[in-house]
């Protein structure tokens, strides 16, 4: 049985991402399909519309076979750290052949080429690039405009958010030195963050704010999947901004001077968060009065979301210096459940369905005096911390067991 592999977000599911899926099946010459999907937080620092099972039974629903949680704090990180989690996620699956993502260019030999000059010139592209950022260029920019001295290419492409992932998922693949062979989908309709509508395809930044704005989404997402977010919608069991900032602001106070102590705040930043809080009347202006000219907004934002999780700088370095220790799968249909029992074998760490013998399992898979158990237990308190808070920033509080990953059962369908 082949399998490819995508690495998404599904924010919401949409018919972008099921003309990626149908490409990638076919590209890969694939059977099964199998998605390593963000959580209830996402990789620039935002919450998500619905929580993570929602948008599980949503991308079994628009064909994906399996979905497979990409833990927190991976799902979070800046790009290397994002991809480089993400692609240790699919091969610690097992069975994966291939991974399939979507760029702007739709050319993998030009991104094999940009991610081995990255690759032989990485400590000076990262010098170069940190000098740009001290001078106020945004990441992006400041990363192709030091890339464009190394290639003939045009520096616009260099900047493209899906390209721009697609070279840190090779460079991924090349460091673990891992067997899953990479292929392209050419993105189409709408780009990144464009609101606009082309064939019939927007970008999920496009249909959140359509959302917003009390827009029909329909025709942007496959009727079975409307059918279910709608509910999700009407229900009110979606994210509320303006929860999250009152959250935010508390969590901000409790704090107080151990801000510094969490990931992603840098010296000297406390005090600056604390102040912007005392007056900030909403996110926008919370964000604005921290930005400076060498952070950019994605960073900010995923600074803010390690205040909301108390997610501690210790912490985050234990886990982001190996892979994953147990992967969450969220959903299964027959077809990936028929994958998981042939590919047994090759599973590298526990795939855990739901949480209610999570702690024997880890046990008895690392042995309770490992260092490696130990890591384990933080992924699995970040996560259960990440589900509590999340329910907290819904439109209407959920009336159940606020550890869902304890009680939620594997999502599956025909």
């Amino acid at each position: 049985m082949r399998a490819v592999g995508l690495i998404t977000e599904y924010n919401p599911f949409h018919n972008g991402h099921l003309y990626h899926l149908k490409e990638s099946l076919k590209l890969a010459g694939a059977d099964v399909s199998v998605a390593v999907m963000s959580g209830h937080f996402l990789q620039r620092g935002e919450a998500a519309l619905v929580d993570k099972w929602a948008r599980a039974k949503m991308a079994l629903a628009g064909g994906v076979d399996l979905v497979v949680e990409l833990p927190l704090p991976w799902a979070c990180a800046s790009a290397p750290d994002f991809a480089r989690g993400a692609v240790q996620a699919l091969d610690l699956v097992g069975g994966i052949d291939t991974l399939c993502f979507g760029s702007e260019s739709g050319c993998l030999a030009d991104l094999q080429q940009w991610g081995r000059v990255e690759l032989e010139q990485d400590d000076e592209i990262a010098t170069r690039t940190a000098i740009l950022l001290r001078r106020g260029k945004a990441y992006p920019l400041a990363k192709a405009e030091v890339l464009k001295e190394f290639l003939a290419v045009d520096q616009t492409l260099l900047a493209q958010p899906n390209n721009i992932l697609g070279l840190e998922y090779l460079k991924a693949l090349a460091r673990e030195q891992l067997s899953i062979v990479p292929l392209t989908v050419r993105r189409i309709g709408a780009g990144f963050h464009d609101s606009a509508i082309v064939d019939g395809i927007s970008s999920a930044t496009g249909i959140r704010q359509r959302l917003d704005a009390g827009e029909n989404v329909e025709q942007l997402l496959p009727e079975a999947v409307f059918t279910l977010l709608h509910s999700q919608l009407i229900s009110s069991h979606c994210y509320c901004p303006e929860q999250h900032f009152r959250l935010l602001l508390g969590q901000i106070f409790s704090a107080g001077d151990l801000l510094e102590d969490l990931w992603l705040v840098d010296e000297g930043m406390a005090q600056r968060i604390l102040q912007v809080a005392e007056n900030a009347a909403t996110m926008e202006e919370l964000i604005a009065g921290i930005k400076s000219r060498h952070l950019t907004r994605t960073r900010i934002q995923r600074l803010l979301l390690c205040v909301l999780l108390c997610l501690e700088r210790a912490t985050a370095d234990q886990l982001l210096i190996r892979s994953p220790t147990y992967l969450h799968l969220l959903a299964a249909s027959e077809q990936g459940m028929r994958f998981l029992a042939a590919t047994r074998k090759q599973r590298k760490v526990p795939l855990v369905q739901n949480f209610s013998r999570v702690y024997s399992l880890l046990k008895r898979h690392y042995g309770m005096d490992t260092d490696e158990y130990q890591r384990a237990l933080l992924q699995l308190q970040l996560e259960l911390k990440a589900t509590r808070l999340y329910g907290l920033l819904m439109k209407k509080l959920p009336c159940r067991q606020r550890s869902q990953d304890f009680y939620q059962p594997l999502i599956t369908c025909g």
